[in-house]
C-alpha cells in the first residue's frame, strides 16, 4: 500500500504541475482530477487495495494523456512557467549529478558573498573506451534554490557578478575551461558599488578575451543578468528554457502602457511572450544559441537522473568542439567526434582531447570568439546596397588601412626609436655638450621665450594683441563654436527651473535659455535637455562632421506586431534609419570618430542596426588610429521588439570595444539626459573613461522597475550623475558649455602618451 500512496503523491504533484503550467485549473478537467486525487487521499484506508489501485491507475492514465497534450502544444509563456516551477532542477542539482568533488568558492549558503551566484571548482569525468579521464573545470552560474529566500530567485547583486569575474580570472590563470549556467530572471537593479550595470559591463569586457574555453548553458536567461555570465565560445540551451530581452510581463506592461499598480491582461502577456521569440527553438533559429539540449516532456525536474547524464555528455561535447577548433590537426578529430555523435548523442567520443591550450591555440580561440560575436544578428538590419558605391568603399577602406598602418605603425614607430636612441646617446654626453654650447644657450633661450609669448597671445582669449595700433581679441579655439541655436529658443515665453524652490532660481526667458545660456540655468546650473543637433553643430569644428554608415537601417526581424508602423513613423519624423548616428569630426587639431545614440529615434534604444553601426565605428577608429567618442544623448536600453537579437549587441559591441582598446585606442563615453539598461551594462559601461553632462541620469533600471523588482522606493536623486560619480561609475561631470573644452582636454590627457593619434 505504501507504493500506491507514493504513486498517488506523484499523480497529485503532476496535476498541480499542469495547473501551474496552464495557469488554469479548468483546462482538461484538471480541477475535477484534482478533486478525485483528494478523494483518493481521504479514502486511502477505506478502499481495498484492488479498487484503490484501479481508480488510481485510471486517474494516472488521464493525467498522462493531458501531459502529452500539454507537451505537444506548449506556448512560450507556458515554457516560462515551467522554468519558474519550484520542481525544476537548479545549478546545485547539476553540481551534484554532473560533476564530481566540487568545492564552492566565495562562501556557501547564506554565508556566500551573494547566494544568488554560485562559483565552484569541480572535476568532470570523461569516459573514453571505458577509461576515466578527470578534468578540472570552473563552474559559475546563478542558483535559484528550492524555496530558499536568500537565493533571491537567482537575481544576482553586483557583488555576486564581481565574484564571478574574479574567479573567471582564476580559471584563466589555471588554464582550465569555464562552464557557465544561466538561471536568472535578471540582475538585481541596485547602483551601489560596483553597480548592477557597470559590473555586468566589466564581466563582458573580461569575457571577450579570457584565454580559456568557455561554455554556457541557458535555462532561464533574463537580459543583462544572463549576459553577465552568458558570453562564451559555445552556447547551449535547455529545450524547455527561455532566453529573452525582457520578461513577458515587463514587455506587456510597456506595450500596453500599463500604469504602475494596474494589472496586465494575461492575453497581452501571452502575445508578448510569443512575439519576443524566447524559446530554445526560436533562439536556435535566430543564431543566438548554438545547440539545444533536449529535456523530458514538460521539462526536467530534480529527480530526472538520466537527463543529468545527457547534460554531462553535451557539456563535454561542446567543450571538445571548442577546443578542436583551436588545434592544428583538428580535421580528423572533428570528424571523429561528429561520427560518434551521429551514432549516439549520449555516447562520448573515443579519443582524448586535452582541454589545456598552448599560446597559438589560445590565439585561435580568441579569433574564433571574435568572429562568432561579430557575426551575430547580421541578417536582422537593413542595408541600402549600391554595388558601385560598395566597391568604392571597400577599396577606400583598404587603402586607408594601408596608409594609416604605414603612417603610424611604421613611420611613427621608427621615429620613436630614433628619438629614444638619440635621447640615450645625448644623455651620456650631456655634461660635455653643455659646456660647449653654453654661449649659444642664452641666445636660443631668448628666441624661444619670444616665440612662447607670441603663441600665448595667439591662443589666449583674454590677451589683446596689438596690430597696426589697434587691439583685437583673439577667439579661444576651444570655446563652443556657437554656429547653431536651438529651435526651442524661438518661443517667446518664460520657463521655471526645476530647482527654483530649492535654489531660488528666477524664471528664465526661453530665447536666452536656449540661446546664449545653452540650455543651462544661470543660477543653479540645471541643464535643460537639448536636441542632439545642438551638439553636432556647436561641439565639433564647423564643417568637420562627416556621417558614415547611413545606409544601415533598423528593421523588424521578429515581425513584431505593429512595429513596422512605428519604425516607419520614426524614420519619417527624424529622417534617420536608426538611433545611432556615426560620423567623423574634429575638435581643434584632433580628428575623432563619434557614435551618437539619440532620443528622437525610438528613445535611443539599441537594436541590430545600432549595434552594427557601433561596431563599424570601432573598426573605423581602429583603422584610422583615432580616438572614439560614444556620446549618449539618450538611450532607453536594448530594443525589446528585436528580442535576443538586441541582447546580442551587448557582447558584440563590447567585443569591438575591447579589440579597439587593445589596439591602442582611446575610448571615451559621455552620458547626457537619461542612459539606462543594456548599453550601460555593456559597451558603454566597460569604458575606462566615462563622463557625464550635468543633470544627466545614469543607471541599470528606472525607479518603477526597481520598485516592482525589489520593493524599494529609491530617492529622487538615486540615478543622478553626482551619485554615479560618488560610486565611481563615471570619472567626471562637465557643464554643457564646457563640453568642447573638456572633450579636448580628455583626449590630450587620458590614456598613454604613446597613443597613435598623439
Amino acid at each position: 500500500m505504501n507504493d500506491l500512496i507514493k504513486q498517488l503523491q506523484r499523480v497529485d504533484q503532476s496535476i498541480g504541475y499542469l495547473i501551474h503550467i496552464k495557469d488554469n485549473s479548468e483546462w482538461g478537467n484538471l480541477a475535477e482530477f484534482q478533486e478525485k486525487a483528494e478523494q483518493l487521499k481521504s479514502a486511502v484506508f477505506d478502499l481495498d487495495k484492488a479498487e484503490f489501485s484501479a481508480r488510481l491507475e485510471k486517474l494516472e492514465d488521464s493525467v498522462r494523456f493531458l501531459e502529452e497534450r500539454c507537451e505537444e502544444g506548449l506556448t512560450a509563456m507556458e515554457r516560462v512557467r515551467i522554468v519558474r516551477s519550484p520542481l525544476r532542477f537548479s545549478l546545485k542539482d547539476i553540481l551534484e549529478n554532473v560533476y564530481e568533488e566540487h568545492t564552492e568558492l566565495g562562501g556557501e549558503g547564506e554565508a556566500n558573498i551573494d547566494p544568488s551566484l554560485v562559483v565552484a571548482k569541480a572535476n568532470i569525468v570523461r569516459r573514453i573506451k571505458k577509461k576515466p579521464y578527470t578534468s578540472p573545470v570552473m563552474i559559475i552560474g546563478q542558483e535559484v534554490g528550492h524555496g530558499e529566500e536568500f537565493r533571491n530567485g537567482g537575481s544576482c547583486k553586483p557583488w555576486g557578478n564581481e565574484k564571478a569575474m574574479r574567479y573567471m580570472k582564476v580559471a584563466e590563470t589555471e588554464g582550465i575551461p569555464i562552464h557557465f549556467y544561466v538561471f536568472t530572471p535578471g540582475s538585481y537593479p541596485v547602483e551601489e558599488y560596483p553597480g548592477a550595470a557597470q559590473q555586468i559591463a566589466r564581466n563582458l569586457y573580461t569575457m571577450t578575451k579570457l584565454r580559456v574555453p568557455m561554455i554556457s548553458v541557458i535555462s532561464e536567461g533574463g537580459s543583462g543578468g544572463a549576459e553577465a555570465v552568458g558570453m562564451s565560445d559555445f552556447r547551449l540551451m535547455f529545450s524547455h528554457g527561455y532566453y529573452s530581452v525582457i520578461s513577458p510581463e515587463g514587455a506587456a506592461a510597456i506595450e500596453g502602457r500599463v500604469k504602475e499598480g494596474q494589472k496586465v491582461s494575461p492575453e497581452l502577456i501571452e502575445r508578448c511572450a510569443r512575439q519576443l521569440n524566447i524559446t530554445a527553438a526560436d533562439n536556435l533559429r535566430l543564431g543566438t544559441v548554438d545547440r539545444v539540449i533536449q529535456e523530458p516532456p514538460l521539462g526536467a525536474k530534480t529527480d530526472d537522473f538520466s537527463f543529468f547524464a545527457r547534460i554531462r555528455s553535451e557539456i563535454i561535447r561542446a567543450t571538445d568542439e571548442v577546443v578542436l577548433k583551436t588545434k592544428s590537426v583538428r580535421g580528423f578529430r572533428s570528424y571523429e567526434v561528429k561520427r560518434k555523435k551521429a551514432e549516439s548523442p549520449d555516447e562520448a567520443p573515443q579519443i582524448d582531447i586535452p582541454w589545456d591550450l598552448g599560446p597559438k591555440e589560445t590565439e585561435r580561440l580568441l579569433r574564433e570568439r571574435s568572429k562568432k560575436y561579430r557575426g551575430m544578428s547580421m541578417h536582422s538590419f537593413g542595408v541600402i546596397n549600391i554595388p558601385t558605391e560598395n566597391m568604392f568603399k571597400f577599396l577606400y577602406s583598404v587603402s586607408e588601412k594601408l596608409w594609416y598602418t604605414f603612417r603610424y605603425d611604421v613611420l611613427k614607430n621608427q621615429h620613436k626609436q630614433i628619438q629614444k636612441t638619440l635621447k640615450e646617446v645625448s644623455g651620456e654626453g650631456t655634461a660635455l655638450v653643455n659646456g660647449l654650447i653654453a654661449p649659444f644657450a642664452s641666445v636660443y633661450k631668448k628666441i624661444v621665450t619670444q616665440d612662447e609669448k607670441k603663441k600665448a597671445i595667439a591662443t589666449s582669449p583674454t590677451i589683446a594683441a596689438q596690430a597696426s595700433g589697434d587691439y583685437c581679441i583673439i577667439p579661444d579655439p576651444l570655446e563652443l563654436t556657437d554656429t547653431y541655436t536651438s529651435p526651442l529658443a524661438n518661443e517667446d515665453r518664460t520657463v521655471t527651473c526645476p530647482n527654483a524652490e530649492k535654489h531660488g532660481c528666477q524664471d528664465l526667458w526661453i530665447p536666452d535659455l536656449y540661446g546664449e545660456f545653452c540650455g543651462v540655468c544661470e543660477n543653479c546650473g540645471y541643464h535643460f535637455p537639448l536636441e542632439y543637433q545642438w551638439y553636432l553643430k556647436n561641439v565639433f569644428d564647423p564643417g568637420s562632421v562627416r556621417i558614415f554608415n547611413n545606409e544601415i537601417f533598423s528593421r523588424n526581424p521578429l515581425n513584431y506586431e505593429g512595429f513596422d508602423e512605428r519604425l516607419k513613423a520614426a524614420r519619417s519624423r527624424t529622417g534617420m534609419g536608426s538611433a545611432n548616428l556615426t560620423f567623423d569630426a574634429r575638435v581643434k587639431d584632433i580628428n575623432l570618430v563619434v557614435t551618437m545614440l539619440f532620443s528622437d529615434f525610438r528613445n535611443g534604444t539599441v537594436g541590430s542596426a545600432e549595434g552594427e553601426k557601433f561596431v563599424r565605428a570601432c573598426d573605423r577608429a581602429r583603422r584610422k588610429k583615432r580616438p572614439l567618442l560614444a556620446y549618449v544623448h539618450t538611450t532607453g536600453g536594448i530594443r525589446i521588439q528585436e528580442g535576443t537579437l538586441g541582447v546580442a549587441q551587448m557582447p558584440k559591441c563590447t567585443m569591438a570595444v575591447r579589440e579597439y582598446i587593445d589596439a591602442g585606442g582611446l575610448y571615451i563615453v559621455m552620458y547626457d539626459n537619461n542612459s539606462y539598461a543594456g548599453p550601460v551594462a555593456s559597451f558603454l559601461g566597460c569604458s575606462p573613461y566615462q563622463f557625464a553632462i550635468r543633470s544627466s541620469r545614469i543607471g541599470f533600471a528606472g525607479p518603477r522597475v526597481i520598485r516592482e523588482t525589489t520593493g524599494i522606493d529609491i530617492p529622487p536623486d538615486y540615478h543622478d550623475a553626482r551619485n554615479a560619480l560618488k560610486r565611481g561609475h563615471i570619472q567626471g561631470i562637465t557643464d554643457r558649455r564646457d563640453f568642447r573644452r573638456h572633450l579636448y582636454q580628455v583626449m590630450q590627457t587620458m590614456g598613454s602618451p604613446s597613443l597613435y593619434y598623439r
